[in-house]
């Protein structure tokens, strides 16, 4: 874990290392001072003279002034350090994120995926910014404290030894029970997240069923569930402070208490008065750093089962891979199925795809029928290679799409998926996704072919028109002729629309498939939805059911030798009598 995380350190290992040297210089002022102070006294009790005080005062100016500048620059330091890693690490989560493959985002929801970039990344900042700082200077100054006090103090000293073991006992048993915990709040955090994810992203829905009510409470239920392991991690470890108090105060008193008969009894011989101050001083130094010490465990323990999470993250490997020679070219848009069988988990009990046989010619016009779950967007996710095929071989061009290079094989293949996605910007800046490179002519000859053309231009903006996140400020059927224009921006050998013009008019539809027929007659189109009027004109239809291909042909060929196809097409245009009766 530890080796994973250390490589996102990066340029930020200069401060990170120059953090630890100040915080020792620091803690070797801080430990120096008590003891001339402890000489500064004895030599006040001699009756030394104002030059010795006045040179003893200068001395102690110029090593305070010295702890602050090393504590200061040791802070700088650590701040840099601790940002630029949680930076670093932040970026490559979401760098190692775009190379998953479907496969590997459905191992992670993506409410899990969000709270490990935010509140598991700022738990491992905050440990990393103690284990720079505070995890370096509590050691050192227990061993230098020590020491000292031990040179200062002899016997008196060993009362340290006493507490130190007292304390690791108490935070051993306080770390061992808090965090089975904080491993649980982690994983409730999510939910919560994803119910957060969900309430917004439907808050259309929520208003129209008028369950914003319900809503509050399941969100107030997981809200709750999160306080309750939390409260219970607190409360051990809050155990942790009180501990400290008593053995500081405990430490404090003997040290007093004995001093002074130590000082009284032997007259200054054995204990002097300048000793018993500095004993003090290093008492307080020494218990103080025990309990930063203990902080700094306590942090640690909880950003400990962060680190795990972010490095889930960062070692998944993605199921889908280059080949060592990938071809880099495809040949043309030609698609066939050569026995394939597909089930999005190895553990699955059913395939999602069984034994399908499917030849597909360049420049043919593909329509795909079926219900509900018949596996027809699974079919068209094996062409672009978004997963792999469990069984057979799915070929682009003649060629495996497991031998071309996936970058290659994707901009061959264009895909307008059933929920279409525009990101916060310009129209053109959207549109450019399928060209960074296009040119205003080639967008708007895209939005023509698409049918995007005419209610772009009544923006006022026009193509600088400013998409809202999601799209939320232009309707379903404007953001699928968008979304359809940038696909074809990609000039692909194949375009494949899933179900992606069903919010827009029968006309409208039917002026899409005309502009493809004339205008890209090269390219192999495959449409799936759920109308025939939008699949009815294809060369061949096919027709899905339960994961397999059930027929496949003309749409007069269907109607004679397809009975799913005919209930289809039945039931949709006595649907469409029933209206103009109406």
């Amino acid at each position: 874990m530890l080796k994973v995380l250390a490589k996102s350190i990066r340029e930020y290992k200069k401060p990170s290392l120059l953090a630890p040297v100040l915080v020792s210089g620091e803690v070797v002022m801080e430990c120096i001072i008590p003891f001339l102070i402890a000489n500064l006294v004895n030599e006040i009790k001699a009756g030394c003279s104002m030059n010795v005080i006045v040179q003893y005062g200068l001395t102690l100016v110029i090593m305070a002034g010295l702890s602050l500048a090393f504590g200061a620059l040791a802070g700088s330091a650590c701040a840099t350090a601790s940002c630029g890693f949680a930076r670093n690490l932040r970026k490559d989560m979401f760098y190692k994120i775009q190379d998953y493959s479907f496969e590997n985002i459905d191992k992670f929801s993506v409410s899990s995926l969000v709270t490990r970039l935010t509140t598991d990344v700022t738990n491992v900042q905050n440990a990393y910014m103690m284990l720079v700082r505070t995890a370096i200077r509590c050691p050192l100054m227990l061993i230098f404290a020590f020491c000292m006090a031990f040179y200062m103090g002899g016997k008196l000293a060993f009362i340290f030894l006493l507490v130190i073991p007292i304390l690791a006992i108490g935070l051993i048993l306080v770390i061992s029970r808090a965090m089975p915990l904080f491993r649980k709040v982690f994983k409730k955090y999510d939910a919560l997240n994803n119910s957060v994810q969900e309430n917004i992203k439907g808050m259309r829905v929520v208003k129209s069923y008028v369950r914003e009510d319900y809503e509050k409470k399941k969100f107030g239920v997981a809200a709750e569930d999160v306080q309750a392991d939390f409260t219970r991690a607190e409360r051990i470890l809050a155990f942790n402070a009180p501990l400290m108090q008593f053995c500081v105060y405990s430490v404090m008193v003997f040290v007093m208490s004995y001093g002074s008969y130590a000082v009284i009894t032997s007259r200054g011989l054995e204990l002097d008065v300048g000793q018993m101050s500095a004993m003090l001083t290093y008492s307080f130094q020494i218990l103080m750093s025990l309990m930063m010490l203990s902080m700094v465990f306590v942090m640690i323990t909880m950003a400990t089962e962060s680190a795990q999470r972010i490095v889930e993250v960062l070692s998944e490997e993605s199921s889908l891979h280059n080949p060592e020679n990938p071809v880099m070219e495809v040949a043309d848009g030609s698609i066939d199925f050569d026995g394939v069988s597909f089930k999005y988990s190895k553990t699955a009990s059913r395939m999602s795809l069984s034994n399908v046989d499917l030849h597909i010619r360049s420049g043919e016009v593909i329509g795909v029928i079926g219900g509900t779950g018949s596996s027809k967007s699974t079919l068209i996710q094996l062409i672009s290679r978004l997963y792999d095929a469990t069984e057979g071989t799915v070929k682009v061009g003649g060629v495996d799409v497991r031998k071309y290079d996936l970058e290659v094989l994707r901009n061959q293949v264009a895909v307008v998926l059933q929920k279409n996605v525009l990101f916060s910007g310009t129209i053109k800046e959207n549109l450019r996704w399928g060209n960074p490179d296009a040119t205003d002519a080639e967008m708007e000859e895209a939005c023509r072919l698409a049918q995007a053309d005419e209610f772009i231009r009544q923006f006022p903006a026009g193509y600088d028109t400013y998409i809202e996140q999601g799209g939320s400020n232009v309707s379903g059927g404007q953001k699928q002729r968008l979304c359809i224009a940038r696909a074809l921006l990609k000039k692909p050998k194949i375009l494949i629309l899933d179900d992606s013009t069903s919010a827009v008019d029968t006309r409208t539809d039917a002026l899409i498939r005309q502009a493809f027929r004339q205008f890209i007659p090269e390219t192999t189109k495959l449409i799936i939805a759920q109308r025939i009027a939008s699949v009815q004109d294809a060369d061949r239809i096919i027709v899905m059911d339960g994961g397999a291909v059930s027929a496949i042909g003309t749409h007069e060929e269907l109607l004679h030798s397809s009975e799913i196809y005919r209930e289809v097409y039945t039931s949709q245009n006595k649907a469409g009598d029933d209206d103009v009766q109406k």
